[in-house]
């Protein structure tokens, strides 16, 4: 099955989230709280929301957020940025460390508008993993200011799948999520969905601000990092994906996640056998 099975059967929300059983709030923690939570394989968050801004820091594993606008994929050292007040729902692929930052809507920073992921700074990392060790150290103020400023700076990663309103463009985003190496062309597509070529290539750029291929080699990518991630090499998931070699898919690769597979994959050891020491 593919790794983007469990999620493309979830249905996407049509607007953000707002019963009263729905929201979770951690206010009372003070401004700015720090939780750790640990998931096995295949978990799921069921769709909710918080008043607060939630950063969501992978330790390990890779995390699946879904909201009305899209799907964003946390691979390790990464995290993603969630607004107050978006419904989004959480998919686990492998065993996930969760670091949660949760942080009042006056203290967030004014970059940080939209769901995004971001690329951690080692000093955000050790902030975060301090943080969580309880209240004496999240409601430090230093440690806070340190973790607000980080954050403000901190790169935005092209990690994300948008997903389109219109019904028609949206069979076909769902049945590539479950399918990401489906051969269809447009044209192919078009058949299925009961409109021309030339409007679904007008609605992807109209909703999506990229073309039918950009959307799908986006989500080809973002296959790749679980499959990585589970040991497969790169010639065969390059080959899998669909690109003509293994070099072509590490500069995609490289310009996704700012170094190539290999030197990744050896990055994220390395900070595992930093975590397995303490």
């Amino acid at each position: 099955m593919s790794t983007y099975a469990k999620l493309a059967k979830k249905r996407i929300p049509a607007i953000q989230v707002s019963e009263p059983d729905m929201l979770i709030s951690h206010f009372e923690h003070g401004p700015v709280s720090a939780y750790p939570r640990d998931y096995l394989d295949g978990a799921h968050q069921p769709l909710h929301l918080h008043r607060e801004a939630q950063l969501l820091y992978a330790v390990s594993g890779v995390m699946r957020v879904v909201t009305a606008q899209g799907a964003w994929v946390i691979p390790p050292t990464r995290a993603v940025w969630i607004p107050p007040q978006i419904g989004h729902e959480i998919f686990m692929s492998g065993d996930v460390q969760m670091r949660s930052l949760f942080i009042a809507p006056e203290l967030s920073p004014a970059s940080l508008q939209h769901c995004c992921v971001l690329a951690v700074t080692p000093l955000l990392r050790e902030l975060i993993l301090r943080a969580v060790q309880g209240p004496p150290h999240a409601d430090n103020p230093l440690i806070q200011q340190l973790m607000l400023e980080e954050l403000a700076g901190l790169e935005n990663l092209p990690l994300h799948i948008p997903m389109p309103s219109d019904r028609r463009l949206q069979n076909i985003c769902l049945a590539l999520l479950r399918e990401p190496d489906h051969p269809n062309t447009l044209e192919d597509w078009a058949q299925q969905v009961g409109a021309s070529s030339r409007t679904l290539a007008r609605l992807f750029q109209q909703q999506l601000k990229m073309n039918f291929n950009a959307w799908r080699q986006q989500l080809r990518l973002m296959e790749a990092l679980p499959r990585l991630l589970a040991g497969d090499s790169v010639q065969s998931v390059a080959r899998d994906l669909g690109y003509g070699s293994a070099r072509a898919f590490s500069a995609m690769f490289r310009r996704l996640l700012g170094d190539n597979p290999r030197e990744y994959l050896n990055a994220l050891n390395q900070l595992s056998s930093i975590n397995a020491s303490r």
